[in-house]
């Protein structure tokens, strides 16, 4: 068997440090040590980050409770609707007026259920998701001018 080879020199590169740090590593050992870089200056925002504001929460939880209002909605007549079709066929087969048997009643009432989802989307779409999402809108413009402002005094 060969003897292994260990690159690494035998010495140590900082008051007990035993492994080199990349950052500060000399290729060669004549070269002068490079002084540590002093970090970036960042200027805080006032405010958070768009990303983690607090009205994308909110403005996600009303999104999400618009999408599950006229979904249940549309979907929660017509499963009523299923359900009393295969369950209650005696009251289905009833009629309600000469010739109109309530299944038939029930089933053409689908259609104004549904468009009375559509319409539960849209008011609160206007009422609530709307004027959030206008509201962050707005913000992030301006956020952007400010942003773009700093940069054209930074240089």
């Amino acid at each position: 068997m060969s003897p292994s080879f260990d690159p690494s020199p035998p010495y140590q590169y900082g008051p007990g440090d035993t492994s080199p740090s990349y950052d500060t590593y000399n290729t060669y050992p004549w070269q002068a040590p490079t002084p540590p870089q002093p970090p970036p200056h960042h200027r805080t925002p006032d405010h958070p980050p768009l990303g983690h504001h607090s009205d994308l929460r909110i403005l996600r939880t009303a999104y999400r409770w618009q999408r599950r209002v006229a979904t249940l909605t549309a979907l929660g007549y017509f499963t009523l609707f299923l359900i009393l079709s295969a369950c209650a066929p005696g009251f289905m087969t009833s009629t309600v007026t000469e010739g109109l048997p309530a299944g038939l009643l029930l089933a053409l009432i689908q259609l104004p259920v549904t468009w009375l989802a559509i319409g539960l989307y849209e008011h609160t779409a206007r009422r609530y998701v709307d004027p959030l999402a206008d509201r962050i809108r707005k913000q992030a413009e301006v956020d952007a001018k400010r942003e773009s402002g700093n940069r054209g005094t930074g240089r």
